[in-house]
């Protein structure tokens, strides 16, 4: 029923657009010619100016034949990780995946293309359907920022599916809540040659911190990780300033809470043993030096946890079944726009697009369950305008 040829070239052509976050804009305007070529209405919002980006949210509206029908919303991201510019993607074997050197930007051109190529099927057979609302969002690699400052009162739709997910299989329901953190510690510079009992290192503090933490896999639900640190300036200087930047992820706001504190708690407890006293030829007593710490707690996004029974969730699993496949509810470890989506009022599951081994240069596109997640986004779009739910 969709043109798989054309979903192949589309997103190979949408891959080779750079659109690293905050720089979506070439692949805002190529999508904005593609939905009025359909006839449908577009504008950007201002999260654009609101996040240091060059474009918004791309907001596409396009108009249904079937009046009694209620509107659906559909959503995926225009931005890309890094490295991400100059992909050369070709498909091998039944999918596609870049030249080794960059990641492949499957996430989320995947989504886009598969939500272009469901209009572009539905306007071509001229199938029933109800207004559709479609938000091309910017920034999500970033912190879901796009979603975040979206201006969802433009939107009529009170449920829909957002497409950034991993395969058609599974259809994700439940995401964690998560907090961001940045650990800035002071020491004190000294020459680390010459005198380095007068100097407080913090890279020693930060790395103190660090390795007393519980990272990675906490529970079935909690993760944490630190992934960025920035600090040093020399090899013959004691450094005085680094930055350790983390993250922590639950479905459970207790269990987040605990080791956030956590986190916490390990850099204040190394901050705190660190103390040297400087001696010049003016006081015998000498100047005590204490090791500090700087902390910003910010949270990310809130968990989503759409009920099984929902409208959109009955909608996919309905598709599939006509369609002949199968389907499972997923709990996922990693955030999406649909947080905020649902958190503003938008009842909205993830269906996955057959994207894997994402944020990677190993990434890789199944045609098959590119072309398969195409075709139950288009069922159930059909079946919304029938309001079998």
């Amino acid at each position: 029923m969709i043109n798989t040829e054309r979903m192949t070239e589309h997103v190979m052509d949408l891959i080779r657009i750079d659109s690293p976050s905050r720089r979506e804009k070439e692949v805002a305007l190529r999508l904005e010619k593609e939905m009025k070529d359909l006839g449908a209405e577009c504008f950007y919002d201002d999260a654009g100016d609101k996040v240091n980006g060059n474009v918004g949210n791309l907001i596409v509206r396009l108009k249904g034949n079937k009046s009694d029908a209620p509107p659906f919303f559909l959503s995926a991201h225009m931005d890309t990780v890094g490295p991400g510019e100059g992909i050369k993607p070709r498909v091998e074997n039944g999918i596609i995946k870049s030249d080794g050197t960059t990641i492949l930007g499957s996430d989320d051109k995947s989504g886009v293309a598969v939500i272009v190529e469901v209009l572009r099927t539905l306007k071509e057979q001229n199938m029933p359907h109800g207004d559709i609302e479609i938000a091309f969002t910017i920034c999500e690699e970033v912190g879901l920022l796009g979603a975040k400052h979206i201006d969802i009162s433009k939107f009529r739709s009170s449920y829909g599916i957002v497409l950034d997910s991993s395969t058609p299989s599974r259809l994700v329901l439940r995401c964690p809540s998560a907090v961001k953190m940045e650990f800035t510690v002071h020491g004190l510079e000294a020459h680390a040659g010459v005198c380095p009992e007068n100097g407080l290192s913090a890279i020693k503090i930060a790395s103190e911190a660090i390795a007393g933490m519980k990272l990675g896999r906490i529970d079935d639900i909690t993760t944490a990780n630190i992934g960025i640190i920035h600090g040093g300036r020399a090899t013959n200087i004691i450094p005085n300033l680094v930055k350790a930047v983390g993250e922590a992820r639950s479905h459970s706001e207790e269990s987040l809470k605990a080791q956030v504190d956590h986190m916490r708690q390990c850099f204040h407890d190394a901050v705190s043993g660190y103390e040297v006293t400087i001696h010049d030829d003016l006081s015998l007593e000498g100047t005590v030096r204490v090791a500090t710490l700087e902390e910003k707690i910010d949270r990310s996004y809130d968990r989503m946890d759409v009920p099984p029974g929902s409208v959109p969730a009955r909608l996919v699993e309905t598709a599939v079944a006509n369609l002949g496949h199968k389907i499972e509810h997923h709990t996922s470890g990693g955030g999406c726009d649909a947080n905020y989506f649902n958190k503003m009022g938008v009842e909205c599951v993830n269906l996955g697009t057959g994207m894997y081994d994402l944020h990677t240069v190993n990434e890789y596109l199944v045609l098959e369950e590119f072309y398969r997640c195409s075709e139950i986004v288009l069922e159930a779009v059909k079946l919304n305008a029938l309001n079998i739910k």
